[in-house]
């Protein structure tokens, strides 16, 4: 990792990343953040770029288990007392990475400020996101899987602009995330952009219309 700048404690907002201290790091595309089975005393924030986490099994092929964005916090299980990484980071674009130690991470969960309060939401709602994708993999079609992970991506499905662009994810990953081939991942892709949905003819760009393949339009 090239170190960049060191920044602890301060009064920014939660979501410009600053107020959780730590050291911001520049980190290539493909680059292994950590494995699963290591120690586990950090967390990470990412200012740009993106990851993927994956998870593997004895005798079973990894899964991608989350693809996260500009705003996500990982490696948070080491709050709940987790002592090892439940899963490797691997970033899937060239990514600014917010290094925050887990002992300073505590203390700001304990404070009596706007951060904490803030920090609590997120991990929160992370927990309800995971579980909500443990749903949609039986109740939702494939289609609409890949179309809730690129809005995620984009962070479209909780900010009110209309269209964003997502660090360029590889198909193979998006099939092993939704769990279906690539091939069928290409024919979303190519149906998503003759609708209007997304554009990629210079990096990805997600629109919020998107959103009607949620709700079976």
């Amino acid at each position: 990792m090239k170190r960049v700048k060191k920044e602890f404690l301060e009064t920014s907002h939660f979501s410009s990343g600053a107020s959780l201290g730590g050291e911001v790091s520049l980190v290539q595309n493909r680059h292994r953040i950590y494995s699963q089975g290591e120690r586990a005393d950090t967390l990470f924030y990412i200012q740009k770029g993106g990851v993927s986490l994956t998870y593997r099994a004895k005798k079973r092929r990894p899964a991608v288990t989350a693809i996260l964005g500009v705003g996500d916090l990982f490696g948070e299980l080491c709050l709940a007392g987790y002592p090892l990484r439940m899963s490797t980071a691997v970033t899937l674009t060239p990514s600014s990475i917010r290094t925050i130690k887990k002992k300073n991470m505590l203390r700001l969960l304990r404070g009596k400020n706007g951060t904490s309060k803030e920090l609590v939401a997120y991990l929160l709602s992370s927990i309800k996101r995971h579980r909500d994708h443990v749903v949609e993999l039986f109740t939702s079609s494939a289609e609409q899987r890949l179309a809730r992970i690129l809005l995620r991506l984009s962070h479209l499905n909780n900010r009110g602009r209309f269209t964003a662009e997502v660090p360029l994810v590889s198909q193979q990953i998006l099939a092993e995330m939704v769990g279906t081939t690539r091939s069928r991942i290409n024919f979303f892709m190519n149906r998503f952009r003759r609708k209007g949905f997304i554009n990629y003819d210079d990096g990805l760009e997600v629109r919020q219309s998107l959103r009607k393949v949620l709700r079976g339009q």
